[in-house]
């Protein structure tokens, strides 16, 4: 299983980016998607997730500015990021849990079997 991240790049404050992030391979029961960030010297931290039933959860800081969406027949993860700020600064990872046991925490690392290799986001 391959995860595939693109859309990052450069914004300015206040401005938007879509982040799209595309699974292939053998794919079996996904239990849930998810985005993370990690900016230099922090930890991995959990921004938005998706998971099979459709629950979708956010981390504080970005509820009401960032949305995630999934499309199931395209096997493809997106993250809408508007009014960026600063702190949206990162590397942004995507990650999917895939298992017949859909137990996880999706909001941490620990969720999640696969990832892919980033894309950077900056923010001026």
């Amino acid at each position: 299983v391959q995860l595939v991240e693109s859309g990052g790049g450069s914004a300015q404050a206040g401005g938007s980016l879509k982040l799209t992030c595309v699974m292939s391979g053998y794919i079996t029961n996904v239990c849930a998607m998810g985005w993370f960030r990690q900016a230099p010297g922090k930890e991995r931290e959990g921004v938005a997730a998706i998971e099979g039933g459709g629950r979708i959860s956010y981390r504080d800081s970005v509820k009401g500015r960032f949305t995630i969406s999934k499309d199931n027949a395209k096997n493809t993860l997106y993250l809408q990021m508007n009014s960026l700020n600063p702190e949206g600064a990162a590397m942004y990872y995507c990650a999917a849990d895939m298992a017949w046991d859909c137990s996880g925490d999706y909001r941490t690392v620990y969720g999640y079997n696969y990832w892919g290799q980033g894309t950077q986001v900056t923010v001026s």
